[in-house]
């Protein structure tokens, strides 16, 4: 029976420190996640009047464009999976790749040839694992996402689709990333970057409205040129943001559920230790007795 009493005290200081673990790291997640989404509420401006500026040059201009025209055939896509560097998430990470693994599969369904980018350490190992080919891959900073890094990931995959498929490029690009919708909720989201579909549209006029007129100068076609790497840009630093707050909220709710846990835990060892130790003093009074029934009966 002490046995039994040291391996339950022993198993219930091991729940109490890791709920300290994981307490500490809950207020650390809940710390993280007001600055992550007021990062992403500050890019929303600039990504909406981005897009408004590409979606009006592709709306009010005949330009034939590589970058909006859609290629006859698609013989190679791009696929863009945005992880985290560490774990300790929940589903996170787990939800994401397996969205990137039904793109993919859907998009080889189509006949198509699928290159990976991987944005986060879980990525990286995820498909090193399985010995599948990396086009390109960033770490370490999937946390607290920098611009510079958009930029370079930007730059990359912009480079594949403006070179010919047949030399290595890509026809079209998709990004993957898990999307801030709450607290509790954390959602994969695909969307196709490029070429460039249907974005916030300019709304159907009334009857009695007036088409607004639009000059480009240069030319669309340089006014073009110019915007939709900085488009890419935004939408890709976004998706970073967007997928930063998601893990920050993730994390303190596995943390939060891990914690609840270890209290759970720690109540039900504490009545088995308690259980044990009324066993123990029952067996030790049971033994006096008999001892005592012995001598008086001797």
């Amino acid at each position: 029976m002490g046995a039994q009493l040291r391996v339950y005290t022993q198993k219930i200081r091991s729940a109490q420190t890791t709920k300290k673990i994981t307490k500490a790291m809950e207020l650390i997640a809940a710390s993280r996640i007001t600055k992550a989404q007021a990062r992403v509420a500050a890019s929303g401006p600039y990504s909406r009047a981005i897009t408004r500026a590409v979606s009006a040059v592709a709306t009010y201009s005949n330009v034939d464009h590589v970058l909006t025209t859609e290629p006859e055939k698609v013989t190679r896509a791009a696929v863009v999976i945005l992880t985290s560097d560490r774990g300790l998430a929940g589903a996170y990470n787990a939800q994401v790749l397996r969205q990137g693994s039904e793109l993919t599969e859907l998009l080889r369904s189509q006949g198509k040839e699928v290159v990976h980018y991987l944005y986060g350490r879980k990525a990286v190992g995820y498909f090193q694992f399985r010995k599948m080919p990396i086009a390109a891959q960033w770490t370490g900073n999937s946390e607290n996402p920098d611009f510079a890094t958009a930029q370079e990931v930007a730059k990359t995959v912009l480079d594949a689709f403006t070179t010919d498929a047949a030399d290595g490029g890509v026809d079209e690009i998709h990004i993957v990333y898990n999307k801030f919708v709450s607290m509790m909720t954390q959602s994969p989201e695909v969307v196709r970057l490029l070429p460039l579909e249907v974005v916030e549209g300019v709304e159907e006029p009334e009857d009695t409205a007036v088409l607004p007129l639009y000059e480009f100068e240069p030319d669309p076609e340089v006014v073009l040129d110019s915007l939709l790497p900085v488009y890419v840009e935004s939408r890709i630093y976004n998706a970073m943001l967007q997928a930063a707050a998601a893990k920050h909220a993730a994390t303190q709710k596995a943390m939060k559920s891990a914690s609840d846990n270890a209290d759970k835990l720690i109540t039900d060892y504490t009545r088995l230790r308690n259980n044990a130790r009324q066993a123990e003093i029952t067996q030790q009074i049971s033994e006096i007795v008999g001892g005592a029934d012995a001598l008086s009966a001797s």
